[in-house]
């Protein structure tokens, strides 16, 4: 059997379209645990990346320990997290986080940092805010950089969240752990595929959102 047939045959099951272990339920528990995870690193990176880009500082600092979170295993840092804590959402969340929070942070603070000068400058001069030149001068350029970093996050979660299976929770990983210990090649494929897909999914949003939010000076400058 080849992979195009185990994808028609986990699709084409009536069984895998609803129920507790249905692909809806098990897509919205993936979604779920994608953007909470997003969200919480986004929260994290975002001011951090935004203040230090910002003033300039604190960018070899960053550096650091965006290698240092990106060298560690989020399989490895998952099962540490179970035996420190337990079974929950909250060993799935650190390692997703862990894992979310550098590119979004390096890239925020890169895309800060490349704003032309000159327009700062001459909003300094006109006696702007710091803050509104942050966010009304340097931000709407820096937005399609930032908005990768997002991104790049994004894609590594919903790939990454599969791991949640492995702690007796839901998504999509539920499929590809279930099925490997069934030895059901079908169920491992389609789950497989409905990650890939999601993946594919999450880059069109962005690439919609970049087409929405960033002025399209912006993006011909770019």
């Amino acid at each position: 059997m080849n992979v195009l047939h185990f994808i028609n045959a986990f699709f084409s099951d009536s069984a895998h379209w609803h129920g507790y272990d249905g692909i809806p339920r098990r897509l919205l528990e993936h979604i779920q645990y994608s953007l909470m995870a997003l969200g919480i690193a986004a929260a994290i990176g975002l001011p951090v990346g935004l203040l230090t880009g910002h003033t300039g500082r604190g960018g070899n600092a960053l550096a650091f320990l965006a290698t240092a979170a990106r060298a560690l295993p989020s399989f490895g840092l998952l099962v540490l997290m179970f035996v420190l804590l337990g079974l929950g959402l909250l060993p799935v969340m650190i390692p997703l986080v862990v894992l979310a929070v550098p590119p979004i942070l390096v890239t925020t603070y890169e895309a800060m940092r490349s704003v032309d000068p000159s327009p700062v400058d001459a909003a300094r001069g006109l006696g702007m805010h710091e803050a509104k030149i942050l966010f009304q001068v340097e931000v709407p350029v820096a937005l399609p950089l930032i908005l990768s970093g997002l991104r790049s996050a994004a894609i590594q979660i919903v790939s990454t969240a599969t791991i949640a299976a492995y702690v007796s929770l839901g998504g999509l990983g539920r499929y590809i752990v279930d099925g490997l210990y069934q030895r059901n090649y079908e169920k491992v494929v389609g789950g497989a595929t409905l990650v890939a897909v999601m993946a594919l999914v999450t880059l069109g949003l962005f690439w919609t959102v970049n087409r929405v939010a960033v002025s399209p000076g912006v993006r011909r400058s770019g």
